[in-house]
């Protein structure tokens, strides 16, 4: 089964509007669990516009799902996993300055950078994951680079699907494929809702995981955490 993995990025930006501990991240995360959530993913900017290090750090000891760490391998976030050590590490190709990920990586032009991460994550024993396009050259360039799995860039199927589903997700069917053919994991996120996350299952029933954050946060305002996890979890099944 896919397992639901929440964002809680802005659960962190609602907090650091007004200051405090209000919304609180910790008690959010362990309810985003409790409610059936089968991991956590938090993605710290250098800038900690949302997630903080502190709340890596608190989070890492009371969480009892998976872990995942995501953002720009900085030399700053490559010491921060190493010491937090998540069970699982998804990089991707931010600048420090964006607002959200908007791109996968470039594989082949960043080879030997991306092998020499997943050797120094690997030998921590921490699942990594490239965040990648569907370009299938540049999912063999994540293969020979060591990744364990690739998370697909999904937004550009968000935003056919609502015009064109069938358009929308052939290339990531076929993308998904691939990554089955080299032995990776798969996982996916970026712009996935209640609107076309059954879709994508339906189609790509193999994906590991799926990283949600902002529609389902969104989701929340109006059904409530527990109902919104019941409610995307019934779309992976």
């Amino acid at each position: 089964m896919t397992k639901l993995s929440v964002n809680i990025n802005k659960i962190a930006t609602l907090r650091n509007a007004r200051g405090g501990n209000n919304p609180d991240v910790v008690k959010v995360a362990l309810d985003c669990e409790r409610f059936g959530a089968e991991g956590i993913t938090v993605h710290p900017r250098p800038d900690e516009r949302h997630i903080r290090r502190s709340d890596v750090y608190a989070l890492r000891p009371v969480l009892t799902t998976e872990f995942n760490i995501e953002g720009y391998p900085s030399p700053e976030f490559i010491d921060l996993v190493l010491k937090v050590k998540p069970h699982q590490v998804t990089l991707v190709p931010d600048a420090p300055d964006q607002i959200t990920s908007n791109a996968g990586w470039d594989t082949k032009t960043h080879l030997s950078f991306l092998t020499e991460l997943m050797d120094t994550f690997g030998g921590a024993g921490i699942r990594t994951s490239i965040f990648v396009g569907t370009d299938i050259e540049l999912i063999e360039y994540a293969a020979k680079a060591g990744a364990d799995r690739v998370e697909l860039y999904t937004e550009p199927y968000a935003t056919l699907y609502p015009k064109n589903p069938e358009a929308a997700i052939a290339p990531f069917v076929e993308a998904a494929k691939a990554v089955r053919n080299m032995g990776m994991g798969l996982n996916a996120g970026h712009d996935l809702s209640l609107v076309n996350l059954k879709y994508m299952h339906d189609n790509i029933p193999w994906l590991d995981e799926v990283s949600i954050g902002h529609a389902l946060i969104s989701d929340a305002l109006y059904l409530g955490l527990e109902k919104t996890i019941e409610e995307y979890k019934n779309c992976l099944r």
